[in-house]
């Protein structure tokens, strides 16, 4: 079966961002072209663990990381399942295959004062100014991710109703409510935004000095830049900023079920990653306040 047939499954059913087709296109192409060259054959559903074996260890013996081997399988994997749904196969190849071991990754988050020294230090007496501070503000108060960002329009703002709606993973819409201090920000920029689009039309809320919708990278590097200058952490992307967003909700009591539904995850075990910070609060105010750990006197 051709692989356009899966792709087009993954995107109007599934529907899967433009960046992750292309990463399962991308696993697809290479795995086919190895399998050809290994064993000249081009019918994968023909192909038994023992074959796809030697890609994984191909592909480990080039240095590729067990992190990004474990995503490449589980493009195959998704594969092998749709063959499975059009009757194409009866078991999949891969059904017994375990996940190659992995390093837990920490993120640390940004911490409360590098936060506040960004958005003090960030000049808003021109217009790329005050967008940029009003980015940093979002990620933080709103925890949504770079792509939703970008994406807001501004019929998706609700100033009177003081929320936003985001559109996230797998187009799944969720409404994140805005602080005030956001809203008064929110209505400064967009009387900037006026002045700068000079009766253009752009339906994207984010745009450039020329009145363009912003990109990722250019996201990215505001984020990087500013807070390259207040904190020494080795990773500085909008991700650790909603990484901050939720740890500092958690550390300051909020219940995780309503963090899980601010950051759009679907279920509670992609949220609990963020806990590892609240847990270290909770263990100060632990040692703090029980009783068993109070000197006698």
């Amino acid at each position: 079966m051709p692989f356009s047939q899966f792709i087009d499954y993954l995107q109007l059913e599934k529907k899967y961002s433009p960046n992750t087709l292309t990463a399962y296109k991308a696993d697809l192409k290479s795995f086919s072209e190895f399998i050809f060259y290994e064993f000249e054959e081009k019918d994968l559903s023909k192909l038994h663990y023992a074959q796809i074996r030697n890609w994984i260890i191909f592909l480990v013996d080039e240095g590729v990381s067990n992190r990004s081997v474990n995503r490449k399988i589980s493009s195959l994997k998704s594969y092998y399942r749709f063959l499975q749904k059009t009757g194409d196969i009866e078991f999949s190849p891969l059904a017994k295959h375990k996940a190659l071991k992995t390093a837990s990754k920490v993120q640390v988050p940004f911490s409360e004062t590098e936060i506040k020294k960004v958005l003090d230090q960030i000049d808003t007496s021109d217009f790329e100014g005050l967008r940029d501070r009003l980015i940093v503000e979002l990620f933080y108060t709103t925890g949504v991710r770079r792509i939703e960002l970008i994406e807001i329009k501004l019929q998706d703002l609700n100033l009177v109703g003081k929320h936003l709606k985001v559109l996230g993973k797998r187009q799944k819409e969720r409404i994140i409510p805005l602080l005030p201090g956001v809203i008064s920000n929110l209505q400064s920029y967009l009387n900037k935004r006026a002045d700068i689009m000079a009766g253009r039309e752009e339906a994207y809320l984010f745009v450039s000095q020329k009145g363009i919708k912003l990109y990722e990278s250019l996201v990215y590097r505001i984020i990087n830049n500013y807070f390259s200058k207040v904190s020494g952490k080795i990773k500085k992307s909008p991700h650790i900023l909603r990484h901050s967003f939720a740890t500092h909700l958690l550390n300051q009591g909020a219940n995780l079920n309503a963090v899980k539904e601010l950051l759009g995850h679907s279920s509670l075990a992609a949220t609990q990653v963020y806990t590892h910070n609240s847990i270290s609060e909770l263990s100060k105010v632990h040692q703090m306040a029980h009783p068993r750990n109070k000197k006698v006197n």
